[in-house]
C-alpha cells in the first residue's frame, strides 16, 4: 500500500507520516513547497498544491490510498485523476463545523462540506471509499495566543467563557492511521474531539500551570477583537468565528470517545498539549 499524504508541512500531516513510517508502510509526503518538508528517511516528496490541478496525476500514480485536506477549488479534478489513478480509498481531514445547520454558508464549513459531498458523490459511484474526520477545536489554536504570553500581556477575548473541545493532532494523527490501515473503519465519518470542555479562561489557567507563565484573560468587546485582527483574518471568517464564541459562551460542548474507539487510548487532555508546546509559551 502507498498512501499519499497532503498538507505534509501541517501538524498533523507530519504527525501521520511519522506513524506509517514507524508501521512500515510506504507513503508519499506532498506539499506545495516538497523542497521545504523534511519527513522521515525513505518516505519520498512530491509536489501537490491542491489549488493546481496540474500537480495531481504525478502525486497519484501509483497511490492506493490518500489523506486530503479540505481544499474544494479543483476538487472534482482531484477525484477525476483519483479514479483514474486506481485510488481505493480517501481519508478527508474535515471539521466538526460541517455539522452546524448552517454550514453551507458559513464561510468556515463550507469548503469543508463542500469536498466531504464530492467525495460522497464519487464513492456512491463506486470511485473509491471516502471516509471523513471530523475534527474539532484544535489545541493548537491556542498558539495564537504566544506572542502576548510571551510578552507578559493579557490575551484578549471577545468571549473569554466561550467552550471549546481542544483536541491533540497528535490524536487526529492517530485517528486518520486508524482509518487508513484498517479497511473496516472505512466509508464512514467520526467526529472527534478532545476529552474535556474547556472555556478559554480555563485554557488560560491550564497554560499558565504548566508553562509557569501568566496567562491572563482581558475581555473586550466583539467589534475591538474584530478590528484587531483585520489584518490577518478575513471580515466573514471573524464574523463567524465571533458567532461560533457566542453560541457557545458559558456552554459546555457535547463529547465524543471517537478517538478512544479508533485509536484504543483516551483523547490526550489540553494539559498534555501544553506540555507538549510549552516552548512556544515561554519567553
Amino acid at each position: 500500500m502507498t498512501v499519499l499524504v497532503t498538507g505534509s508541512r501541517g501538524r498533523v500531516g507530519s504527525a501521520l507520516l511519522e506513524l506509517l513510517h514507524g508501521a512500515g508502510i510506504k507513503a508519499r509526503a506532498a506539499s506545495k513547497n516538497p523542497a521545504d518538508l523534511s519527513p522521515p528517511d525513505g518516505i519520498d516528496t512530491v509536489r501537490c498544491d491542491l489549488s493546481d490541478p496540474t500537480d495531481f496525476e504525478t502525486a497519484l500514480d501509483g497511490v492506493d490510498s490518500v489523506f486530503l485536506y479540505a481544499e474544494p477549488a479543483h476538487i472534482d479534478s482531484f477525484v477525476s485523476q483519483a479514479r483514474a489513478a486506481g485510488v481505493q480509498h480517501i481519508a478527508l481531514l474535515s471539521s466538526s463545523s460541517v455539522l452546524a445547520p448552517d454550514a453551507a454558508e458559513n464561510p468556515i464549513a463550507a469548503s469543508h462540506l463542500a469536498v466531504e459531498r464530492a467525495l460522497a458523490a464519487a464513492a456512491a459511484d463506486g470511485a473509491f471509499e471516502a471516509t471523513h474526520i471530523q475534527p474539532g477545536a484544535f489545541a493548537t489554536n491556542a498558539l495564537q495566543w504566544s506572542r502576548a504570553i510571551k510578552s507578559a500581556r493579557a490575551v484578549e477575548l471577545p468571549y473569554p467563557g466561550s467552550h471549546g473541545d481542544p483536541i491533540h493532532e497528535k490524536d487526529v494523527a492517530e485517528a486518520a492511521f486508524a482509518v487508513l490501515t484498517r479497511p473496516a473503519l472505512r466509508g464512514s465519518s467520526y467526529l472527534l474531539t478532545g476529552p474535556e470542555s474547556l472555556d478559554f479562561t480555563e485554557q488560560l489557567a491550564i497554560l499558565a500551570e504548566v508553562t509557569g507563565c501568566a496567562a491572563t484573560t482581558a475581555a473586550v468587546t466583539p467589534g475591538h477583537w474584530k478590528e484587531s485582527v483585520a489584518g490577518y483574518i478575513p471580515e466573514t471568517f471573524a464574523d463567524a468565528l465571533l458567532s461560533y464564541w457566542s453560541s457557545h459562551d458559558g456552554r459546555p460542548v457535547t463529547l465524543t470517545r471517537t478517538v478512544e474507539d479508533l485509536t484504543g487510548h483516551p483523547a490526550r487532555t489540553f494539559a498534555q498539549w501544553a506540555a507538549d508546546h510549552a516552548d512556544a509559551f515561554r519567553p
